[in-house]
């Protein structure tokens, strides 16, 4: 790919920013010396591996690569046989962590491996290796006692005899000398400790003279006392040297055994910092991975330049190499059509490089082995080219290089020179670019090329679109139809004289008008149609949403009346099956009693009467006509009953302005009108009996309270299926006398405990209601008390 593409298509700021998601130095470098591909394998490998680094991203969340360029040379070293210093171990020791982590990061189950699992597969920690490294040495200047036995034994004595000459000396300062001394301090000369003597009482103070200030007043004097005992620090000393040299050489050599290893792993975490770049750079800038093809076909669909604000690029679409090879792109100055040049180029070469594009998931590219552009003004005083003559240097370059293989793209084609003779070299090098089927882009004030587009097969026209109320582009690049410079209306907008447009428009040829004026018309019908287009889109949109809320609803009646099917059919089994047991129980007793006497036969003969008419379905009563009811007299929790329904229940929601709302029967929520309502007064509400043998209040509430659990479960359930049965729970725990009851939502989304929260505020019965605290399940639980 020729360096000057790249440079005019500013593919060297893209690689810049890449660069800027990488970890490592190694990373960066690999960043920055990425240039596009021209083998399909490869490219689509590429693409592969920043796919996948995206989904891992997205999975799993980012992470960190940490590799030292340095550690070639350390791992060149340790090929050498030389020993590592304490710093080049602990560089080491700082790549196998990270390698490491980056290996626990990357290991998956068998259904999400990809073409990222073979480089974390390769990887090897050298675990045993790098905790020994960070047992022995603490850092850069300081090694661990442990580090050997015979170390530990060194430092030891070294604190000993450390303690016996501080020991003498601070008895000196404080005693024996203190007179003769400068300052009662300890210090020390060329590693011996020693004690600063006036100079006046040198010869008082016997020892080794190491040191003298600089006004001479002061001589630093090893007293004779500690020589020995200063000379045995000195050789401990040594011994220390020595025995770390030994302890360093050591794990010098057993990383001298991995050498290889360690390179591997410094390669394969760099090639990993690079790939992961891709990714991350990917998501900031919302790229998606292209689809190559091998037809020479473009179709870029809603795509962005990468050096654009996400928010403020107006994306575009493109297609070139299918129906047309040639793509003619008019319309105003500053109207995004050099920034439609520049986003083909450079997404082209963002894909071979094995970047993602920032473009719709359906966007395809195909593999080209160079990319031409004529971009910009790049006139040169030393070479004394006008602008005319260094575009047309580059021309003549890229005709003579140009192929099937190739994509040109020209700015302003033929422009810098007489506007006749500029549009027929133009019409003449796109003609022969044509003629051998090499795509090609390029953007034209001429008319000449609109009208050579319009007549030749294979060439199109395309225009970026202007809004000339507002004086501003829309940036919209329209495929079809030739742009307009628009030099009249904008001319006139910003308050140009009448008379001088009138005029020029009488210099203009009939044909140019007449060409100008077809183009208004079409551009007129475009917005039209697309206006249309646009309200059409709004009706099948809303007609998509009415569907699936039709079909959301008959799916949930048919589920409804299958769960209601159900519960009647267990509730008559239940029947049947106590009322077989009284019977059987019945016929025992007169066949044990032998007949029995008459009473006793009356009594059983009642109980199953009784049993019987308690289990019967009660009639429906004939509805009645309801008063002129209003809509202040519904409360929430109010009860009522549904006259054209004869059920009774409460007061779900508050009547609308129309006099609508949701009564809560049972399970069933029914929405219905206050006109269908009627209120059960206090007198009007039935007695509950005292006694009865199976049906009292108190035996129900007795086997409420042993069946009722004190928590309800309704996680994985939706909020139209969690409602009812939160309901008809709180019923029950209410009529069992529960204080208290625990409601599991789970924390998810937040929508289902949102629900729980704003019925429990509708029910009459609920004294309050809060999330549960630490160890009751925090903001999962909801806790109810009941009045």
């Amino acid at each position: 790919m020729n360096k000057k593409s790249l440079r005019t298509l500013e593919y060297n700021r893209i690689i810049e920013i890449l660069a800027g998601h990488a970890h490592t130095e190694l990373g960066k470098k690999k960043a920055l010396s990425l240039l596009p591909g021209t083998g399909l394998f490869d490219i689509q490998l590429w693409q592969q591996n920043t796919e996948d680094a995206l989904k891992r991203i997205l999975r799993e969340g980012s992470v960190s690569f940490s590799a030292r360029q340095e550690m070639r040379e350390i791992a060149a070293r340790l090929k050498k046989g030389s020993s590592l210093t304490a710093h080049e171990l602990l560089v080491t020791a700082l790549l196998l962590e990270n390698v490491l982590r980056v290996k626990s990061y990357g290991t998956t189950d068998e259904e999400n491996e990809d073409s990222l699992s073979g480089y974390f597969a390769s990887l090897v920690p050298l675990s045993p290796l790098c905790k020994e490294i960070r047992r022995c040495i603490l850092s850069d200047d300081e090694i661990a006692d442990d580090a050997s036995s015979e170390l530990r034994s060194i430092r030891k004595k070294q604190k000993t005899v450390n303690d016996r000459i501080h020991s003498q000396l601070v008895k000196m300062v404080n005693d024996t000398y203190r007179s003769y001394l400068q300052d009662a301090v300890i210090t020390q000369r060329d590693g011996r400790y020693c004690i600063p003597v006036r100079a006046e009482y040198r010869s008082s103070v016997p020892g080794m003279i190491h040191d003298q200030s600089s006004s001479a007043s002061t001589f630093f004097i090893e007293p004779a006392a500690i020589v020995s005992l200063n000379n045995d620090l000195r050789q401990l000393e040594i011994e220390e040297e020595r025995e770390i040299e030994a302890i360093l050489a050591g794990l010098s050599d057993t990383c001298r055994e991995h050498a290889d290893e360690l390179l591997a792993d410094l390669e394969i975490i760099s090639e990993l910092d690079f790939i992961f770049a891709k990714g991350s750079y990917a998501l900031s800038i919302n790229a998606s991975r292209p689809v190559y093809n091998e037809k020479g076909v473009i179709r870029l669909r809603k795509a962005r330049h990468p050096l654009l604000k996400m928010d403020t690029a107006v994306p575009i679409n493109v297609e070139l190499g299918d129906a047309y090879n040639l793509l003619v792109i008019t319309g105003p100055n500053t109207g995004g059509k050099t920034v439609s040049l520049k986003t083909v180029g450079i997404l082209s070469l963002m894909g071979q490089a094995g970047l993602h594009i920032p473009a719709g998931d359906t966007s395809e590219l195909t593999v080209f082995d160079e990319i031409f552009a004529d971009i910009g003004d790049e006139q040169s005083i030393e070479q004394s080219l006008s602008t005319f003559s260094s575009h047309m240097k580059n021309i003549v370059e890229i005709l003579k290089k140009a192929d099937r293989r190739s994509l040109c793209l020209f700015d302003e084609l033929g422009a810098g020179t007489d506007p006749v003779e500029g549009a027929a070299l133009a019409i003449s090098i796109l003609d022969r670019l044509h003629s051998e089927n090499i795509r090609t882009m390029a953007t034209t004030h001429y008319s000449e090329l609109k009208i050579y587009a319009l007549n030749t097969p294979g060439v199109e026209n395309a225009g970026c679109e202007f809004d000339v109320e507002s004086l501003k582009p829309t940036y919209r690049l329209l495929t079809g139809i030739p742009g307009k410079s628009n030099a009249f209306a904008i001319s006139s907008k910003l308050g140009l004289p009448d008379e001088i447009i009138d005029r020029a428009k009488e210099q203009i040829s009939a044909n140019d008008s007449s060409f100008e004026d077809v183009i208004a018309r079409l551009e007129k019908d475009r917005v039209t149609m697309e206006e249309n287009r646009r309200e059409i889109e709004r009706y099948r949109h809303d007609i998509e949403v009415l569907k699936k809320t039709y079909e959301e609803r008959r799916e949930k009646l048919g589920e409804t009346k299958e769960r209601i099917l159900n519960e009647a059919k267990e509730e008559a089994r239940q029947i049947l099956k106590d009322a077989k047991d009284i019977a059987d129980s019945v016929i025992r007793d007169i066949n044990r009693n032998g007949g029995g006497n008459i009473r006793e036969l009356e009594e059983g003969r009642t109980l199953l009467r009784e049993a019987m008419n308690s289990n019967t379905p009660t009639p429906v009563k004939k509805p009645r006509s309801a008063k002129a009811n209003k809509a202040s007299d519904f409360t929430i929790g109010e009860d009522v009953r549904i006259i054209s329904m004869d059920l009774t229940g409460h007061v779900h929601t508050k009547p609308d302005s129309k006099g609508n709302l949701s009564v809560q029967c049972g399970i069933m929520n029914i929405n219905t009108n206050i006109s269908d309502l009627e209120l059960i007064k206090p007198e009007d509400r039935p007695e509950k009996k005292k006694s009865s043998r199976k049906s009292s209040v108190s035996s129900a509430g007795i086997s409420k309270a042993k069946s009722i659990s004190s928590e309800l479960n309704l996680i994985g359930m939706k909020v139209d299926e969690a409602i009812p049965k939160l309901d008809k729970y709180l019923d029950d725990a209410y009529l069992a006398h529960l204080s208290n009851v625990r409601i599991v939502h789970g924390k998810g989304t937040g929508a289902l405990r949102s629900a729980v929260a704003q019925h429990l505020k509708r029910v009459s019965y609920v004294a309050g209601f809060r999330a549960g605290e630490f160890g009751e399940g925090d903001a999962g639980v909801t806790i109810v008390e009941f009045k």
